[in-house]
């Protein structure tokens, strides 16, 4: 869609929640923060004084984006004991992450505070709970959603509009495997945890699923063996 004159009337058709949307769209195209505001007006067809009017300073346009990413999330049922409760939660939320890179790091820096995410937190901390982990609950539930959304966050920011920083982390991955030519631990490496952070391919996205899911699982197994204790 063509961007409308910047000389068009700001209330012409333009409502903060078209903004927050074609925000949303810019961030699923690159990164949370990777764009401007200047960008998202251009997109629009407007000035920079104009989105800011409708929705306030960039920090709470971020805030109202990540917002919108997350909306539609559903928690498990209650049903289900506290680790497979969380292995649902965890590759659910991994999927509206993944779609809108950024957001999984403006979540860690931030908090999940919002209304869509609230039950997913009463009905998580009541899954540990009633496993037992007593006093230990809050420390639990935040391990867990903190590992897994910090391997997201991590993923993403080789997309994040910082120069040459994609080719800058294909640089670092060659570099590295001339330097460990010949040597297994670097094969090792090379075959599982570095393919999982490199760019695009279905190998790429296969690996990090795979790296994915064994935090997921790691994580849940050392609280499994405190809880045990």
């Amino acid at each position: 869609m063509p961007p409308r004159p910047t000389d068009a009337p700001y209330h012409l058709g333009l409502t903060p929640d078209r903004i927050v949307e074609e925000a949303l769209a810019l961030t699923e195209r690159s990164h949370l923060f990777g764009w401007s505001l200047r960008d998202l007006a251009h997109r629009v067809g407007v000035t920079v004084s104009v989105i800011t009017h409708h929705v306030g300073a960039k920090d709470r346009l971020l805030y109202r984006v990540v917002e919108k990413a997350l909306a539609d999330l559903v928690p498990p049922t209650d049903d289900l004991d506290w680790e497979n409760w969380f292995r649902a939660m965890l590759h659910e939320i991994r999927r509206p992450l993944r779609r809108y890179p950024g957001t999984a790091k403006w979540v860690l820096l931030h908090g999940p505070a919002f209304s869509s995410i609230m039950p997913m937190i009463d009905t998580g901390i009541a899954a540990l709970q009633r496993a037992g982990f007593g006093d230990k609950t809050g420390l639990a539930y935040a391990t867990l959603f903190n590992n897994a959304v910090m391997t997201i966050a991590f993923a993403d920011e080789r997309l994040a509009d910082q120069g040459d920083g994609s080719r800058d982390h294909e640089l670092m991955m060659s570099t590295l495997r001339q330097t460990g030519t010949d040597r297994p631990g670097m094969a090792t490496l090379d075959a599982t945890l570095m393919t999982a952070f490199s760019t695009g391919s279905s190998t790429v996205a296969q690996a990090q699923d795979t790296y994915y899911t064994f935090v997921v699982d790691t994580t849940i197994t050392g609280l499994r063996a405190l809880l045990g204790r």
